[in-house]
């Protein structure tokens, strides 16, 4: 069997990176439908424009972190693919998981917002940090079954790259499940566990 060209191999991957784009651009527009614009029939004699909108502070919040949260998302998906060239049926399926975590991320964005102040905020915690649990074990799958002895890998991949990635998203799930365990008793602290882990794998792998 002849071995796939380069061209041939860029092809195959870009096809699953076009999808997948087109996932996280949906799952990233579905977030700003939990913000509601005012009626002014809804105001009363007493009610103001500004009024109504800061009441709606927790989903402009939620929309904020949660857009960024999503756009961090793509932005690892995006330089997982810079170094992955193959693909097979189960990292077809892998991937397929990781996607289908992210398209969930809008509910329990939504659910946080609207029980933050409620007597189920701890609830609504625990569903929003254990989403994230399953969205980094599903990003595990997909690099670890690439990366595996250079599975997928390029031939001329980023060996310093693929250690860093290996250490980062070793950490992912564990993190994920202290801030899962936070919100049992903190919502806040779980929820800024949450944003903090965001930025972590937000930050730019540094050179040699």
């Amino acid at each position: 069997m002849l071995k796939p060209t380069r061209q041939q191999e860029e092809k195959e991957t870009g096809r699953i990176e076009a999808f997948s784009d087109g996932v996280f651009a949906v799952a990233i527009t579905l977030l700003v439908l939990d913000i509601k614009v005012p009626h002014a029939a809804d105001l009363g004699s007493q009610g103001t424009l500004a009024r109504a909108l800061l009441l709606q502070w927790p989903q402009f919040l939620a929309y904020v972190t949660s857009f960024a949260t999503i756009l961090i998302m793509w932005m690892n998906h995006h330089k997982l693919f810079n170094q992955i060239r193959r693909t097979d049926h189960w990292f077809l399926l892998w991937n397929g998981l990781l996607l289908f975590g992210v398209t969930i991320v809008p509910f329990p964005t939504a659910l946080v917002a609207e029980f933050i102040h409620r007597k189920d905020a701890a609830l609504a915690a625990i569903i929003y940090s254990g989403t994230f649990i399953l969205i980094s074990v599903f990003f595990n799958l997909v690099w670890r079954y690439a990366a595996h002895k250079n599975r997928l890998l390029k031939a001329d991949k980023d060996d310093r790259f693929v250690r860093i990635i290996n250490r980062q998203y070793a950490c992912g799930p564990f993190f994920y499940l202290i801030a899962f365990a936070l919100a049992f008793t903190n919502v806040t602290a779980s929820i800024t566990a949450c944003m903090a882990l965001a930025v972590f794998f937000a930050l730019p792998i540094a050179g040699p």
